[in-house]
């Protein structure tokens, strides 16, 4: 059961996050053609889940390897070579993504020693906010964790050959 939910993590964290704004959305719809008023909450967490839905999806993409990607000016090169340059590029990626989850973790630190509570639902914003942070280190670790994969199964080169069985 760990496992499934460990492998999917991603793909349920997209399903429930897009089913609740959906939910929310629609529910605003009803309340504003019946009565003609404005549920303001379900605005603000269909909003979050918007966002939280979003950070998920980078996580799946690098895990799917479907991240945007050019690599066209390596078709020619050497199995070898496109290795090389795939681990370098996924190397600059996964740098990036921890200094921009350090960056968001101290912005977000601050957050919390001075909150800023959400106008309807009345939670500290920084919690809605520590999603950034999070998605940015699991994406790292499944760019990491794709590689580790493909090592012991000795596929390495499905990384670089656009077939599409390089993913988990």
């Amino acid at each position: 059961m760990l496992r499934k939910l460990y492998d999917n993590l991603e793909e349920y964290l997209c399903f429930f996050f897009s089913a609740v704004m959906t939910l929310c959305l629609t529910l605003q719809v009803c309340i504003r053609t019946l009565t003609g008023d404005a549920l303001a909450w379900t605005e603000e967490l269909s909003r979050y889940c918007f966002i939280w839905t979003v950070y998920a999806a980078m996580c799946f993409a690098t895990k799917r390897l479907t991240q945007v990607r050019i690599t066209a000016q390596f078709l020619r090169a050497s199995v070898r070579t496109r290795l090389a340059f795939r681990l370098l590029a996924d190397a600059i990626c996964i740098v990036f993504n921890l200094f921009v989850a350090w960056i968001c973790f101290s912005a977000i630190a601050d957050n919390f020693d001075f909150p800023e509570v959400s106008a309807t639902l009345g939670i500290v914003k920084g919690y809605v906010e520590m999603v950034i942070p999070v998605c940015f280190v699991l994406a790292s670790w499944r760019c990491i964790e794709v590689w580790i994969v493909n090592w012991r199964r000795g596929t390495l080169e499905n990384l670089v050959n656009n077939t599409g069985e390089g993913d988990l």
